[in-house]
């Protein structure tokens, strides 16, 4: 009887497919392809999936686009490295850049890292990075937050002699993805903005205040008396301002109505 269960899973066991059968345990995934292609264009970008490397030869001048995807809560990490001519055949300095579009081909800054470096002519190769900010799961319509969905990376050299166009370069992508909470960074807020006021008790009449923290709030006689409070200075200088501009006006206006009344009166 034993026997024959043995040789039923047995059979069963071979008629199951090869992705049925669980893997060996100790074995690792096996690594992902690279990556040997770019695009020139947004439209042309290729597609890279988060952790996978790319290793692409190009020619100094040229415009290269990939695209990789982001999830909310994900703060995505780009690290390029480009392989530089011989300086032997180089004339001059060369600026290399990495920009980062959203889907609405907006650019998105770095809160890390250089995106941009300068190779001088011996320089053998340069390191770019850029740290993004958080993908957050929604946004304001007026605001530029990073928002999931495709983002763009493009890696553009300027500021090259000319003789320089079309001498052969490699430049080694990777972009990684790391998960997180979809609230931003610094969302939290520590402390207050402002410090609480102690508004301190009431004491009983003839009682005598005990040695404490010095409030600075105003009293509340200083607190009631301001520019509209009765009786004021100000309100007395008003009033005769007031006055005074009144017969002023009176005789200016009898001054320029009948100006030979007032010639006479001095003669």
């Amino acid at each position: 009887m034993r026997v024959s269960l043995l040789l039923g899973s047995a059979a069963a066991l071979a008629v199951l497919p090869a992705a049925a059968v669980p893997a060996a345990a100790g074995t690792s995934p096996s690594p992902r392809p690279v990556i040997g292609t770019a695009g020139t264009s947004f439209l042309t970008a290729t597609t890279v999936e988060p952790g996978q490397p790319v290793r692409v030869p190009a020619s100094t001048g040229d415009y290269l686009y990939w695209s990789f995807a982001a999830a909310a809560g994900q703060t995505g990490r780009i690290a390029v490295t480009v392989a530089l001519p011989p300086a032997a055949s180089r004339h001059g300095a060369a600026t290399y850049a990495i920009d980062v579009f959203d889907g609405l081909r907006r650019r998105q800054a770095c809160t890390a890292g250089p995106q941009n470096a300068t190779a001088a002519a011996g320089t053998a190769s340069v390191r770019l990075q850029c740290t993004l900010r958080q993908v957050r799961a929604w946004a304001e319509p007026w605001s530029d937050d990073p928002l999931p969905g495709t983002y763009y990376l493009r890696l553009a050299a300027s500021g090259l002699p000319e003789q320089d166009l079309g001498l052969p370069i490699r430049a080694d992508v990777r972009i990684t993805a790391k998960n997180g909470t979809a609230q931003p960074a610094g969302a939290k807020l520590k402390a207050p903005l402002s410090p609480a006021v102690a508004p301190g008790a009431t004491l009983a009449p003839g009682a005598t205040p005990s040695s404490g923290p010095v409030n600075s709030a105003p009293k509340p006689a200083e607190r009631v008396k301001g520019w509209f409070s009765w009786p004021s200075s100000r309100w007395w200088w008003t009033i005769g301002g007031g006055v005074l501009a009144a017969v002023l006006a009176v005789g200016g206006y009898h001054l320029t109505r009948h100006p030979r009344r007032w010639f006479s009166a001095l003669r």
